[in-house]
Parts: structure tokens; C-alpha cells; sequence
């Protein structure tokens, strides 16, 4: 028996992820592997810990479940057997950069309510390059 939904974390925001990402062009994926390198990439050491704050705050809500089955459909998308032709067009160092800003981004979405704001825009800005909703105080840089 599946829990209820989790009243604290937006569906919509989920949702509109995961429609975004399904839509994405080759474009779409270049500009995610872009904003990875300009935000994620210098940064894996701020990454990396607002990775492990927010998968904490995800087990201790008891939202374990229900992140691995949000992880593993933006997993889907990007890598899986139901992988979008964009996304496997872009297969290779370009496209692993663009997942591992789709994951920041889901995980920073699912754990947003339990996380500082700072923990989030780290979470969430490699992919706000390709989706500026996503951290709208800060507008995308110039792509060269």
C-alpha cells in the first residue's frame, strides 16, 4: 500500500520538473551541462553537503520511499531504458553533467521545506540555468 502524498512538498513543483525535463531539447541538456560546469562543478564541496543535509532531512520525514521514486523517474527520463531521444543525443560527458543538474534540482524541489535557502540555491542552481523557476531571484547568465 502506497502512503499518502506528502503534504510539504509541492506536487507541482515535482510535476513541472519532470514535464520540463521531458521536453527538454538537445539545447536544453547543453545549457543544464553549462550552468553544472559554471555552479556545480567549482562547487562540489558546498554540493555535496547540501546533498547529504537534504538526504538526511528526506529520511528523517520519513519521505524515503517517495524520494526514490521521484529520483528514479527523472532517472528514467535522462538515462534509463526510457530515455528521451534528447537526452540520449547528448549521451556522454554532456548529458552526465545535465542528469547530475536534474538530480540537484529534484532533490532541492523534494527537500526544499527542510533545507536553508543557501542549501537550496546550491541544490537548484546548475539547473536554473535551463529552468530560470527554479531560483527566479537570480537570473540565468549569458550562455557564450
Amino acid at each position: 500500500m502506497r502512503p499518502p502524498p506528502d503534504p510539504v512538498v509541492d506536487p507541482r513543483e515535482r510535476a513541472r520538473l519532470v514535464a520540463d525535463l521531458g521536453v527538454f531539447s538537445a539545447a536544453g541538456v547543453e545549457r543544464a551541462a553549462w550552468g553544472w560546469d559554471q555552479h556545480g562543478e567549482g562547487a562540489l564541496d558546498r554540493f555535496h553537503a547540501a546533498e547529504r543535509v537534504a538526504l538526511h532531512a528526506i529520511e528523517q520525514g520519513e519521505r524515503g520511499s517517495a524520494w526514490e521514486e521521484f529520483r528514479r523517474s527523472i532517472f528514467d527520463m535522462t538515462e534509463g531504458r526510457r530515455a528521451l531521444a534528447s537526452w540520449q543525443y547528448e549521451h556522454g560527458d554532456v548529458g552526465h553533467k545535465a542528469e547530475r543538474a536534474a538530480y540537484g534540482a529534484a532533490l532541492g524541489i523534494f527537500a526544499r521545506d527542510r533545507l536553508k535557502h543557501d542549501q537550496y540555491v546550491t541544490l537548484v542552481r546548475p539547473m536554473a540555468e535551463a529552468l530560470p523557476w527554479l531560483l527566479p531571484e537570480t537570473p540565468p547568465q549569458p550562455h557564450p
